[in-house]
């Protein structure tokens, strides 16, 4: 099987086995990772952490997001703009959130543009090398590529439930590894320090 098409079954396996995660289970799972996340993610005075808001099945991350706010994090949310194009509007809390598309919401223009140091990535599949699948849209892809075209180097740490781990993400070259991958289970660091150390 071709990687497009094996990626697009691995998708919707995984997102089918996501969906199948009872609501008062996903809560109680995405509260456990919210507890891995805090001793997970390092923060350095006013650190620019992307997150999202959840649609469909996804993890609910807002109370680590809550959290590291609490720690002086900034916290902006993915906005899509257009086909192509998400940028990153700081969250406040108590700010208000207009809707966006694909069921979104997210802070509306007036929200200050930042540009993330730690991005938590949503995603379909994730194995245990890093490679991950998202959505399909490419849009992560693409805005990581532009904050590395600007010299920036954002920490990817991929937010999943431990049942969206597949054996084997088929990965071509230009692919961007995830730094780790968290789930309710806990984090794994996936950066080359913490290989060259297991190994």
């Amino acid at each position: 099987m071709q990687g497009q098409a094996l990626k697009a079954e691995l998708r919707a396996e995984r997102l089918a086995a996501r969906d199948a995660i009872g609501a008062a289970e996903r809560v109680e799972k995405s509260l456990s990772l919210a507890s891995h996340g805090m001793g997970a993610i390092d923060l350095d005075g006013e650190t620019i952490v992307s997150g999202f808001l959840p649609i469909r099945s996804e993890v609910d991350i807002r109370p680590l997001l809550d959290l590291l706010q609490d720690r002086g994090a900034r916290v902006c949310v993915p906005v899509v703009l257009d086909k192509e194009t998400i940028v990153f509007r700081e969250l406040v809390q108590g700010g208000e959130l207009v809707a966006g598309v694909f069921g979104t919401v997210g802070p509306g223009p007036e929200a200050a543009e930042l540009e993330p140091e730690i991005m938590l990535v949503p995603l379909a599949a994730f194995d245990r090398r890093g490679h991950r699948i998202g959505y399909g849209g490419g849009y992560y892809d693409r805005a990581i590529h532009r904050l590395q075209q600007k010299g920036g180097n954002p920490r990817l740490i991929g937010i999943a439930f431990d049942c969206q781990e597949v054996a084997s993400v088929p990965d071509e070259p230009h692919d961007i590894r995830l730094h780790g991958i968290l789930t309710e289970s806990g984090f794994r660091d996936l950066s080359d320090e913490a290989i060259v150390k297991i190994g």
